[in-house]
């Protein structure tokens, strides 16, 4: 599978493939670190697939068709 066509939900689960074979404590250090960087490529495409999300999210319609910011509140 392609990085750019992963969605975040496959990215994550091969991330959590990823600490499970490394908690097994049995993986050869050169795989181990192979895995790892695996991981920080994966946790990368989340990180700009959210980073999307957020600039998506971040404008919003009001009610007169305006836009404005998106707060959460208790931020």
């Amino acid at each position: 599978m392609e990085e750019q066509t992963l969605s975040f939900e496959e990215a994550i689960k091969q991330i959590e493939e990823i600490v499970q074979k490394l908690e097994q404590g049995d993986v050869p250090l050169e795989k181990a670190i192979a895995y790892f960087q695996e991981g920080v490529m994966l946790s990368q495409i989340c990180k700009e697939k959210l980073n999307t999300v957020e600039k998506q999210m971040a404008t919003i319609l009001n009610e007169q068709g305006e836009q404005r910011p998106f707060v959460i509140e208790g931020e």
